[in-house]
């Protein structure tokens, strides 16, 4: 009996938004987005999500603790346009108003395993000093209409921007019928182990792709 060649294959994403470090700011809470290439669709899981409000404690060393959970499935025919995670973080500012803290992005995993990513943050900063000003007190500083530009990188290259803060996210992958179609992602890093503890630090740098 012929077996039939598959037509796609699959990438299965689980794992968490497990923290922040954002040494200025409390009370935070994170959106997320899949920004993925024309080639791919999701399956099931979700495509975008917000975690809950957190506070600073005192046993996580200052730390914002979400441990939010991920779970998405994209299918594909080629891996051009491999998805991306981008990651935005929100709070108040000393008026109450909701202002952004953070922008993010990193691309999934390539390999099935356990990664652990570690994602620099930063924020639009206002051309002039009386922007600035302004936006401070109105509270309205300046932010990205789409988050999903800050994985696109067209026009980013004019945008003046302020790093700020650090977001760890924990995958854990699953390829199906990539090597069937031709791909090779290769055998799981040695790193992999060790990166599949829960305890992150903010000293950890981010891995490359």
């Amino acid at each position: 009996m012929a077996t039939s060649n598959p037509s796609v294959f699959l990438l299965t994403v689980n794992g968490q938004i497990e923290g922040a470090d954002f040494p200025e700011y409390d009370n935070l809470y994170c959106k997320y987005c899949f920004v993925y290439g024309h080639d791919w669709a999701p399956t099931s899981g979700l495509e975008e999500g917000i975690t809950q409000i957190t506070c600073k404690g005192r046993q996580s060393s200052h730390k914002l603790i979400w441990n939010f959970p991920l779970e998405t499935t994209f299918k594909s025919t080629n891996p051009s346009g491999w998805p991306q995670l981008v990651v935005s973080v929100y709070g108040p500012d000393v008026f109450g108003n909701d202002v952004v803290r953070g922008y993010g992005a990193t691309h999934i995993p390539f390999t099935p395993g356990q990664h652990r990513r570690i994602i620099p943050m930063f924020v639009p900063e206002p051309t002039w000093r009386l922007q600035k000003f302004t936006s401070w007190l109105l509270g309205r500083r300046p932010e990205y209409t789409d988050p999903k530009v800050v994985a696109q990188g067209e026009g980013r290259e004019v945008t003046r921007v302020q790093s700020q803060g650090f977001v760890s996210v924990s995958f854990h992958i699953i390829t199906k019928d990539m090597k069937k179609l031709g791909y090779d992602v290769g055998p799981p890093s040695s790193a992999i182990a060790a990166s599949a503890t829960s305890v992150w630090s903010t000293e950890e740098q981010p891995h490359s792709l």
